[in-house]
């Protein structure tokens, strides 16, 4: 990419440079201009609360052209790995992958709330843990590579993170957002299971608040997850405690 196309972006501090090249070793990736990943990475409400910032520099434009471009790598590997499946099916098995749960739990996965800049007020009723803001920009982090490093660059790397999710949602071994289901017929072969979930707690304002909630099996915890409401905390916490099954049963 031409660096003409990124010289108005906000120039990165050399500490902020350092954090995010952290980050691109941790996924093993590498990126040209740091300032595409440090937009991506910037929420609204930094940019409107910070002085001498400019309001529009935050990261929905890349959110926006990060979402096509997720969309378009999930399509082409389900349309070249299952060529049996018609436009209905793809499409419906699409939605499950590039859901908002399944997009958090990539973002919680890699750490990008440890390295989103947000305002005070965001920042301390928790919205670097907020499903809906770490699942934006887990996608706006991608439309920055993608404008960075090309299309098959953008491609490797999102495979990377979820190809193992989209085979088991297309081979019909997952169904993103029902885990609970899921934890019950895992368990249906057991003689005597009692299954409970509990509130362990809750964080931020009562009109943005993150629940986390507990899987009990005959009383013993299994699991815990996290979600804007206490559905999604505990579908989560559902998909632990199954992953904790299969480790016991492998």
């Amino acid at each position: 990419m031409n660096m003409n196309n990124f010289t108005g972006l906000p120039p990165c501090s050399e500490e902020r440079r350092s954090q995010l090249q952290e980050l691109c070793e941790s996924l093993g990736i590498r990126i040209e201009h740091y300032e595409l990943l440090n937009l991506a990475l910037t929420h609204t409400s930094f940019a409107h609360e910070t002085v001498h910032y400019p309001h529009n520099e935050h990261n929905e434009r890349l959110e926006f052209l990060g979402d096509s471009v997720l969309s378009l790598i999930v399509s082409t590997y389900m349309y070249e790995h299952f060529p049996h499946f018609d436009e209905g099916r793809m499409t419906k098995l699409r939605a499950q992958v590039v859901c908002e749960a399944s997009l958090y739990q990539c973002a919680k996965r890699i750490g990008l709330g440890n390295y989103l800049r947000m305002g005070h007020g965001e920042m301390a009723s928790g919205g670097n843990k907020r499903p809906s803001i770490l699942a934006d920009a887990f996608e706006a982090v991608l439309g920055a590579y993608y404008l960075d490093q090309g299309f098959a660059a953008a491609e490797k790397y999102l495979l990377g993170l979820l190809e193992g999710e989209i085979n088991a949602v297309c081979n019909g071994l997952v169904m993103m957002g029902d885990y609970k289901s899921m934890l019950q017929e895992h368990l249906q072969h057991r003689a005597q299971y009692e299954i409970s979930y509990e509130v362990l707690g809750f964080e931020g304002p009562e009109h943005n608040r993150i629940f986390t909630s507990g899987v009990f099996i005959n009383g013993e915890e299994y699991g815990s997850g996290s979600g804007r409401t206490k559905k999604e905390s505990e579908q989560q916490a559902a998909k632990e405690a199954l992953e904790r099954l299969k480790k016991e049963n492998a």
